[in-house]
């Protein structure tokens, strides 16, 4: 199964953080599924590292590429298509970072692993 993880999802799961649940580790690492990243959220990740919201033990740089690489993640690159279903979103969630991965899902027919019940209104499948 394909499956987009949201940002924080990401990052509990390179960080190992309690927070993310047992279960929703299982299916990041379930060797069937294939784990998607928007770039959205590297887009995310970027601006709060550069504000100083995120820290790493290394540069942003090195951290995204050994975390990726290690995960095994693939990246979901943002298309044309992307921008016009978030055109047409309604504003239950303002986010613009999650209202793209939103707009993803939806294109994509993809679920989301996510935590935020601000996705819950859209129609998209989400597993938390």
């Amino acid at each position: 199964m394909n499956l987009l993880i949201d940002t924080h999802i990401f990052l509990w799961f390179v960080n190992d953080n309690s927070q993310l649940s047992d279960h929703l580790k299982d299916l990041i690492e379930d060797k069937n599924n294939q784990i998607y990243l928007s770039l959205a959220s590297l887009w995310e990740m970027s601006i709060k590292y550069n504000l100083g919201k995120l820290k790493f033990d290394t540069s942003y740089e090195e951290f995204i590429d050994v975390e990726i690489s290690q995960s095994c993640l693939n990246l979901l690159n943002i298309e044309v298509k992307h921008f016009n279903i978030n055109a047409t979103l309604p504003l239950y969630h303002r986010d613009p970072f999650d209202r793209l991965i939103i707009a993803q899902s939806i294109s994509e027919n993809m679920p989301i692993i996510s935590m935020d019940y601000f996705f819950s209104p859209y129609p998209i499948t989400l597993i938390n």
